[in-house]
Formats: structure tokens, sequence, C-alpha cells
């Protein structure tokens, strides 16, 4: 078993790796973090692509430190581009077979206007979408 860790950059979610942590002693699964850099354009915004694949960096190696601490080695990326579609295109080259995605933090009203990573990977995912919900 493979499993796709996306990693949301300029958030922690520590319970998420809980949740993987525990998939991979069940399991045995190997553990690939994925972080998107959410630039779709490098000319429509205000600062270069390195500023967001920075972030995407830091999110990417802040998930595999919390794996590791739990014993679980992970690899990770960054790649380029919107989450919902980089995040589907990776798994899709990793052959993942679980994808597991914190859920969003954006208030109802904000993910009615703006969208939803999680939901949107439920919905476009021809692979299973694990949601780890905050634990409170």
């Amino acid at each position: 078993m493979h499993i796709v860790v996306a990693a949301k950059p300029e958030a922690d979610q520590p319970w998420v790796a809980d949740a993987v942590s525990s998939l991979v002693k069940q399991t045995g699964a190997t553990v690939a973090v994925v972080a998107a850099d959410e630039v779709e354009l490098e000319r429509l915004e205000a600062v270069p692509r390195s500023v967001f694949s920075g972030k995407a960096r830091e999110a990417a190696d802040r998930m595999a430190r919390q794996l590791a601490a739990a014993s679980v080695p992970a690899e990770t990326a960054v790649v380029p581009g919107r989450p919902v579609r980089a995040i589907l295109d990776f798994a899709e080259q990793q052959r993942a077979d679980l994808i597991v995605v914190g859920s969003s933090s954006r208030p109802a009203v904000a993910e009615r206007l703006l969208g939803s990573v999680p939901i949107d990977l439920l919905k476009l995912s021809s692979r299973p979408v694990l949601v780890v919900t905050h634990p409170r």
C-alpha cells in the first residue's frame, strides 16, 4: 500500500500525521508527502514562485518530520500549480492507493465562495481519499 499525504502550506496539521502514522503501523504502507506551491501562472503573481515553493517545501518537510517522530519514513515533493490538480497528478504518478488530506480550515461561507481542496479531491479523485478532521 502506498499513501500520498497532502501537506498544506502555512498550516500545521499534526493530527494528519498522527492518522497517517497509525495507518502505516496497521498496514505497513509507504508514504510520500506532497505540497503544491499554489501558483498557476507565475507571471500573474506579485512575488516570485520561489516564495510560494519555499512555503510548500516547509509544509512538506514539517509533515515528514512529524511522521519521522512516529518512526514513519516519508519521501517529500513540492509540485507546481493549484493544489487539487497537482495532488491528483502526483498521486497518479506515485500510483497511490490512498490520498490523505486534512479537513478545510476555512469558514463555511469562504468554502462556498472559494472552494475546498478536500471536498474537490473527494469529487474528482479516482482514488480513495481520506479527509482527517481536527480532533476537537
